[in-house]
């Protein structure tokens, strides 16, 4: 998430009221999860596991909760509780605004869009040219949709982000303040669901069609011309490349890749990431050949044990 105007680092830290190491003007454009920061975002990490990859990141602002070595061209903002100063960053530069109407008067519809009723559109939407919303779509804050886009009846876009962290009292949730992109071409059916990005965006590329019924969680970037069929589950973090079929209650793992071409069959769980171009099946998933084999073999236990006994 970049924010509207640059930022200092003496400006962040009055903010969050805690220390920083770095000089007072130190440039800060924005902030953004480890895995999409860019030079000039705010990128926070509270665990000594993490330190190295945090501090070695793109990220040039670490909010950190130990004071370390700061690395050549960057910036440390000491924080007791990381977690809890990147939410307040989060509610400070986008922060939660209660509609007033049920399209709101900041959205933004090109030419020749059919809106149909009991549709939402919240505050910042930007919806493009030729598209058609069906009844009882929810359209969140900030969400971007391009030109022929077509969405049916009860999907919803830009839903909070499913992230927390386990504190003894309970759950604390990570505040979302990302979007949901969807480019042009792109058809998404009913009760379909895309949570937006914590910081970045949860993007449907070019072309690329969603059954009904299928879950997209945050931050996941599905590729152009993908098809993927009714009660499948994407994960956060998710990278689906190009030209990729997810078949049928596929469910993928957070931070998963699936390269370009490939075929998923449907009930696979996908638990790390595949390579392009070939198909897969089973739970865990492999090459669907093998998997089919390795079942027929199953299957002739009985006669093996059998055969055994019988000698």
């Amino acid at each position: 998430m970049k924010f509207s105007q640059p930022q200092t680092l003496k400006q962040i830290a009055s903010l969050l009221g805690i220390e920083f190491v770095g000089a007072d003007d130190f440039q800060v454009l924005g902030m953004n999860e480890i895995h999409v920061v860019e030079p000039g975002d705010i990128v926070f990490v509270d665990h000594p596991k993490y330190y190295d990859k945090a501090l070695n990141s793109k990220a040039t602002i670490i909010l950190i909760n130990k004071k370390v070595e700061c690395p050549e061209g960057k910036a440390l903002l000491l924080s007791d509780e990381p977690f809890n100063d990147f939410n307040k960053l989060t509610r400070h530069f986008r922060p939660f605004a209660s509609a007033s109407a049920s399209i709101s008067p900041s959205a933004k519809i090109g030419k020749s869009t059919v809106i149909q009723p009991h549709v939402f559109i919240g505050n910042h939407v930007t919806i493009g040219e030729n598209c058609l919303i069906h009844p009882n779509v929810t359209i969140y804050d900030h969400c971007v949709i391009g030109d022929n886009v077509q969405i049916h009846a009860g999907t919803v876009l830009g839903s909070d982000a499913f992230y927390y962290k386990n504190r003894p009292e309970g759950f604390d949730k990570l505040l979302s303040g990302g979007r949901v992109v969807i480019e042009d071409d792109v058809e998404i059916g009913a009760l379909c669901t895309l949570d937006k990005g914590v910081t970045g965006d949860t993007t449907v590329k070019q072309g690329s069609r969603l059954d009904n019924q299928v879950h997209v969680g945050h931050d996941t970037v599905i590729g152009k011309k993908c098809l993927i069929a009714s009660q499948t589950g994407i994960a956060g973090c998710v990278v689906i490349e190009d030209e990729v079929t997810l078949w049928g209650q596929v469910g993928v793992t957070s931070a998963a890749t699936i390269g370009k071409k490939a075929v998923i069959l449907a009930q696979t769980g996908v638990a790390k990431s595949l390579a392009g171009g070939k198909t897969y099946f089973g739970s865990p998933a492999e090459e669907a050949r093998d998997k089919l084999k390795q079942l027929a073999n199953v299957k002739r236990i009985p006669e093996i044990l059998k055969q055994i006994n019988q000698q």
